[in-house]
């Protein structure tokens, strides 16, 4: 499959701690350290600076794992039997908040870039949260430098606001913290 085609993948939701195999665990944690290792993703509070191993953010994927109830999924994008992307979405706790949702560590493996995975997981993250979760409302943050506000507009997705140069990436590297938001 070249990057001009577009994929179509097949979904899985994890509502439970038990629903996730070690392998699937492990295969979390090494799309995770490859998205951070080409200059993506969240970096884990408890986790070096890059370059990262799947090892390294083994705990991370841990308790995530352990979040996991029906109101805060994991969503799986496979491609032919291997992970090709991943999301998480969460209800909001606070009772003035329980309409929204978060989206948090939307990531494609780093070799099926440029395939449509990350928009196919956008696209089905909406319909997840409005029809089985009844959410009204999705927000997310996102790191400036990277595009990233422009791959979300395409997907529906407004920015509301930005926290200047609140992450630090190294020094003399700060960026925006871009905040979004997309009505259901």
């Amino acid at each position: 499959m070249t990057a001009s085609e577009v994929a179509v993948p097949t979904f899985t939701q994890f509502t439970r701690p038990s629903e996730l195999s070690d392998a699937l665990r492990r295969d979390l944690a090494a799309c995770w350290a490859a998205v951070v290792n080409a200059g993506g993703a969240v970096i884990p509070a408890d986790c070096p600076l890059p370059p990262l191993t799947p090892a390294d953010v083994e705990a991370a994927v841990d308790r995530i794992a352990e979040s996991l109830a029906p109101e805060c999924r994991l969503l799986a994008a496979t491609l032919d039997g291997e992970l090709a992307g991943w999301l998480l979405v969460r209800r909001e706790t606070h009772p003035l908040e329980a309409h929204c949702g978060v989206v948090n560590h939307v990531q494609t493996q780093v070799h099926f870039r440029g395939l449509g995975i990350g928009t196919a997981l956008m696209h089905r993250v909406h319909r997840i949260a409005r029809d089985e979760m009844g959410l009204e409302r999705l927000k997310l943050s996102a790191r400036a430098g990277l595009g990233l506000d422009h791959f979300y507009r395409r997907a529906g997705w407004a920015e509301i606001g930005r926290w200047p140069g609140a992450l630090r990436l190294a020094p003399g590297d700060d960026r925006d913290e871009i905040l979004m938001s997309l009505a259901l």
